[in-house]
């Protein structure tokens, strides 16, 4: 409590002191004067060292007098030196300005005036200037609506803030295209001549800059972003836009931005120097070294049509275009007007192809039933000096003549019911050989090869074995009477083979250009004489995106009926079927080959379809671990890894519920094949 006391008591010793003296040094009589002055009038200097905050304020309160409020946050130190006296009202503009020095400001009122952080002023019944007018050099923290008549005010905020400290504030209201700022005074009158300065009322008149040596959209390009970006804004300040088919410039705005772009324009428009027309275009879709060709000529027809610019380009050099694969990239060596040409037939080009998923069907359900029934004899009476006698028929006609071995040999005709009957003894042997057999034979194969590939790209899979073919012999003597046997052998793929390329053209059709074989081994042949069995389709056809097309097929019935028979013995009624063989065959066969393009057309589609495949392969191993294989573990059972732990499907085609998988969704094969393993 004492310190508190002689605190308050020297407080008040200084401020009495400096009150004196300031006082009676500005209102002493000058020579010559008699008339007193008035308190209104009285002057006084304000000099404080290292002094409280609030010491100021209750200092300036008792001269001007007016009331404050002080809040609590107001705290420090003023150190303030004069050596001009002032009257009531500059002290108070001083006394503002130390406050605006310490981040405070003073908030006048009615009855009082509010000290606060600056940083709450705009938050608080602040004076409002009107519009037009201003408050002149003050440290006052205020607010003012300033009217912007020919620039967007939205556009003029990112300018200005950096002028705007932070605890002030600067807003645009678009619906009457003015600016808020709340500051101090003296701030807020630099930005309003600032603004002034900037919204000024420009011509439309467009001026059209024809180009001789530069591209114009580089040179857009260039201006743009040394402008700021300023040319593509909505305001009149300035508008410059590049015609690609003229290479010319669109330019427009004020006259003065007109004449400094202009001038600009004229600096970039000029001739490069020796060695400077090699240009370096990289390629992000396109091959180079297919593009090379295609340049070429384009650059022939672009010099030859320029028929007065052709002498200029031959002096320039001449016209040379190269691929360098390791960067995909085209090396252009040619002047200006020809390059503009090339790269624009290179945009056009250099674009992402679409790609096609070409699915084939093949299905194949044949039949066959054969049937066989014959007789054969023999007879053997050489040990009597009887003849001999064969009656033979089937692929086998002298399997009968083993019966008449000693001891007799059992050779059978055919497979199937082969019965011998007879006298196998002794002299004058005889034997009969019956042969029966009835074949019933059923076929159902289906192949469905799918191939992807880009648009205009043939492409080719192969499924099946590469089985040698003997296609020559050769046995040479050695001198030691040995053989050393030769021979050469020329290797075929058998199997299925489709080869297609697609080119899609308008309204979501394309054209195929198809190459199908389905070729394998006939199950009779065995050895060198092997026979092959092949089913080929080659066509062009055009299908809409996502339908199904029949490519070709065969229907195929054949009926066999062949008779064997001894003349005249094979003819008598009854008597005569122990004479004769009867082989009887039907085969019946349908094929037919189908196909069914889809058109991959982005990114987000190629990965739902690669989802789909992969889940419905990945199913049908869950399906045979759930079975369960014999004489195995099933954790040995091959199973693909979760889809979820390497792809992700686009956000386009997820399940809400399941991001990762999605199998109900997935769309089934064109055609279901059997299920049973």
């Amino acid at each position: 409590m004492r310190g508190k006391l002689i605190e308050g008591f020297w407080r008040s010793l200084l401020i009495g002191l400096c009150w004196f003296s300031l006082v009676a040094a500005n209102t002493s009589p000058q020579p010559g004067k008699n008339k007193s002055v008035t308190p209104a009038r009285q002057e006084m200097t304000l000099n404080f060292a290292d002094a409280d905050i609030r010491t100021v304020i209750e200092a300036v309160a008792q001269r001007t007098g007016r009331n404050f409020i002080i809040d609590p946050r107001v705290k420090g130190k003023v150190t303030v030196i004069s050596q001009k006296a002032m009257d009531a009202n500059a002290l108070y503009e001083v006394f503002l300005s130390v406050l605006k020095v310490h981040g405070y400001a003073a908030i006048p009122g009615k009855n009082a005036t509010k000290v606060v952080p600056e940083v709450n002023a705009k938050q608080d019944a602040i004076e409002t200037i009107a519009r037009g007018k201003r408050r002149g050099i003050s440290d006052a923290f205020v607010t003012q609506v300033l009217e912007v008549k020919h620039v967007d005010a939205a556009q003029l905020v990112p300018i200005l803030r950096p002028l705007v400290p932070q605890r002030g504030h600067l807003a645009a209201y678009p619906a009457s295209n003015v600016l808020i700022i709340s500051d101090s005074a003296a701030n807020i009158s630099r930005i309003a001549t600032i603004v002034s300065r900037i919204d000024q009322a420009t011509g439309d008149e467009i001026e059209v800059i024809p180009l001789q040596h530069a591209s114009a959209t580089e040179i857009v390009r260039v201006i743009t972003q040394l402008e700021g970006g300023a040319a593509k804004s909505k305001t009149k300040r300035s508008k410059i836009i590049a015609d690609e088919r003229t290479n010319s410039i669109l330019l427009g705005g004020a006259v003065a931005s007109r004449v400094r772009i202009r001038a600009l324009i004229g600096h970039l428009d000029t001739p490069m120097e020796t060695g400077g027309n090699t240009h370096v275009v990289y390629l992000k879709n396109a091959v180079a070294k297919d593009l090379v060709s295609v340049l070429t000529g384009v650059s022939k027809s672009v010099v030859g049509a320029k028929g007065k610019q052709t002498a200029a380009s031959r002096a320039q050099g001449n016209i040379t275009i190269q691929a360098d694969e390791n960067t995909n990239a085209l090396v252009i060596n040619a002047p200006p007007d020809v390059f503009r040409s090339l790269r624009a037939v290179i945009q056009k080009l250099d674009i992402r192809r679409a790609q096609v998923l070409v699915e084939a069907v093949i299905a194949e359900v044949s039949t066959g039933t054969s049937t066989e029934l014959g007789v054969q004899w023999a007879a053997d009476g050489s040990s009597s000096d009887n003849p001999i006698g064969i009656i033979g028929f089937g692929s086998n006609p002298t399997a009968v003549a083993g019966l008449l071995e000693d001891p007799p040999i059992a050779t059978p005709v055919s497979s199937g019911l082969n019965l011998g009957v007879g006298k196998f003894t002794g002299g004058n042997k005889v034997g009969a050989l019956l042969n029966a057999i009835a074949a019933d034979t059923s076929n159902n194969i289906l192949s469905t090869p799918t191939l992807v590939t880009l648009d205009n790209e043939e492409a080719e899979i192969v499924v099946g074995n590469n089985v040698p073919f003997i296609t020559g012999q050769y046995t040479n003597a050695g001198t030691s009477g040995s053989t050393n046997p030769f021979s050469t052998v020329q290797r075929q793929d058998i199997g299925l083979t489709l080869k297609i390329k697609p080119q899609i053209n308008e309204g979501n059709a394309v054209k195929l250009d198809v190459e199908q074989e389905v070729s394998s081994i006939a199950e009779s042949t065995v050895g060198v004489d092997l026979i092959t069995n092949k089913r080929s389709i080659k066509t062009s056809v055009m299908v809409d995106d996502g339908q199904v097309l029949v490519l070709g097929g065969l229907i195929e019935d054949v009926l066999r009926e062949k008779e064997e028979r001894v003349p005249l013995l094979g003819d008598i009624p009854i008597l005569g079927w122990l004479f004769r063989y009867n082989t009887v065959s039907k085969d019946k066969k349908n094929l037919m080959v189908f196909l069914h393009p889809t058109i991959l057309k982005d990114a987000a589609f190629s990965a739902k379809l690669t989802h789909d495949k992969y889940t419905y392969l990945r199913n049908q191993q869950l399906a045979i671990m759930d079975r369960g294989v014999n004489f195995i573990d099933d954790d040995l059972t091959p199973l693909l890894p979760d889809v979820k732990n390497f792809m992700v499907l686009p956000a386009p085609f997820q399940d809400s519920k399941n991001p990762s998988v999605n199998d109900a969704s997935m769309p089934p094969p064109m055609i279901e094949g059997n299920e049973r393993e």
